[in-house]
């Protein structure tokens, strides 16, 4: 940024802080409607918990096949007995190493940014964490936007 010498500098608000949160989420691309998970840290058990929740919007009948990168608690021990169990109606497709090009929620995180974040000021981390929320509200439910975004063609 340039400022004419005989302006005053602005003053540019942020927080001091690298504190960061660890969400899951999921869009349907069929309707575009989010399941999103708030959680501490991302592991093969809050993993476990988001699979437990996405299962819970399964159609009847329908085989849900979750598209993930290759994150070490999606291969995690502790749920392969699980997954073999649910094998019939869940199946994980991973992507190939270093291309998040193609998984379509990464284009959803990038959208919540530019749209919840991008030239706002958060003072606390939990105003960030409502902000994002509400809008993840707005897209629990069928919308258009993220059917486009996420569509596969």
């Amino acid at each position: 940024m340039w400022v004419p010498p005989e302006d005053v500098d602005p003053v540019v608000l942020h927080a001091p802080t690298r504190k960061s949160i660890a969400v899951f989420g999921a869009v349907r691309p069929e309707d575009g409607r989010l399941v999103a998970s708030l959680e501490k840290t991302f592991d093969a058990i809050t993993f476990f918990t988001f699979l437990e929740k996405l299962l819970r919007h399964r159609r009847k009948g329908r085989t849900m096949i979750v598209v993930l990168d290759n994150a070490r608690y999606h291969h995690a021990r502790l749920i392969r007995p699980w997954l073999h169990r649910k094998r019939a109606i869940l199946r994980l497709l991973f992507l190939p190493p270093y291309s998040p090009e193609l998984n379509p929620m990464e284009r959803v995180w990038k959208l919540t940014r530019s749209v919840c974040t991008h030239n706002q000021y958060f003072p606390v981390l939990d105003d960030l964490v409502e902000r994002v929320f509400l809008q993840f509200a707005t897209w629990s439910r069928p919308n258009h936007t993220l059917r486009r975004l996420c569509a596969v063609i």
